[in-house]
């Protein structure tokens, strides 16, 4: 990868979209190719066939997806599921089409199974059962690492997948309704702040232990697979560290500063027991993270509090 190729990140107005662009331009790149849904709709066969045939790009970052929470995963099976498999496919297709010389697909943690063995090593990939609440959308995922595997094996095409862990930071989701838990948290716990209110509801137990990434370092991961990995494995992308639900409930409430109490509404589901990446392969290969959790949650919470949604 040279700053004279043209880059297409699909996804560029998302949260790892978005990071990976201002990645990309801290470095020198600028011959960044971007394309919002209204003017390229990825699940429309012909529209991704002519934009790639026309803008033909060298490096491809497939960040573009339909995404969400425990909630929104359940409900919109069939969406998680059909959106997600159109988009994959007609990107990767196309690339191959029109001679992409490298692709990164970006997958996601749920890909493994529900009960895999401790930190998810890549090798765990379709061992077991999937969790329920989100099998539709970790399914697409899985097909995704399998056509990227497919076309290289097939037409020996350069293309590598990064499943990360849980994401935060800028451009994040705050809508209840389809966020995910650290969004939730931190616009549940302001709320509750500035009305005054006496109690915060959190769905679970509280006793499901999670990982959670900076975008911006999974940003600075996939600028370095980019440059530096060739490999048909793919690779975890995270931090190697979790923390139970109650524990980031806790920290997020001390971060933001609200006195109340907290219910937990064990009606709703956990989710998956645990889930933690191994990432000592991309340690090997030379990169770490660098953002903190409570540094990294400090940080987003201070933009959450300055942005429209806080004052809603």
């Amino acid at each position: 990868m040279n700053r004279q190729d043209k880059i297409y990140i699909a996804g560029h107005r998302g949260m790892v979209g978005s990071a990976i662009v201002r990645r990309l331009q801290k470095d020198g790149f600028s011959n960044i190719v971007t394309r919002g849904s209204k003017d390229l709709d990825l699940k429309n066969q012909r529209a991704v066939r002519d934009f790639f045939a026309s803008e033909k790009p060298d490096i491809v970052v497939l960040a573009a997806a339909k995404v969400g929470g425990i909630h929104a995963n359940n409900v919109y099976r069939a969406q998680f599921l059909y959106e997600n498999l159109m988009i994959e496919g007609n990107v990767i297709h196309s690339s191959y089409e029109s001679g992409v010389k490298k692709l990164l697909f970006l997958g996601s943690s749920c890909i493994y199974p529900k009960l895999a063995p401790q930190p998810l090593k890549e090798e765990s990939l379709l061992t077991g059962l999937l969790e329920q609440t989100n099998e539709p959308y970790a399914i697409a995922k899985i097909a995704g690492i399998k056509l990227a595997e497919s076309y290289r094996r097939q037409y020996g095409c350069n293309y590598i997948s990064a499943m990360p862990t849980n994401l935060y930071g800028p451009n994040d989701n705050y809508d209840l309704n389809n966020s995910h838990v650290l969004p939730a948290l931190i616009r549940k716990f302001h709320t509750a702040k500035v009305t005054g209110a006496t109690s915060v509801e959190v769905w679970g137990t509280g006793s499901p232990r999670r990982e959670f990434l900076h975008v911006d370092d999974l940003a600075d991961a996939c600028f370095f697979l980019l440059q530096n990995y060739d490999e048909e494995m793919f690779v975890n992308v995270g931090t190697g560290e979790d923390l139970t639900i109650k524990e980031l409930a806790e920290m997020i409430q001390d971060i933001v500063g609200y006195s109340g109490e907290l219910k937990w509404n064990t009606d709703k589901p956990d989710g998956t027991p645990r889930k933690l990446m191994d990432v000592s392969r991309l340690h090997n290969l030379g990169w770490k993270h660098r953002t903190g959790l409570r540094e990294g949650v400090t940080t987003v919470y201070q933009e959450f509090a300055k942005s429209e949604l806080a004052k809603a």
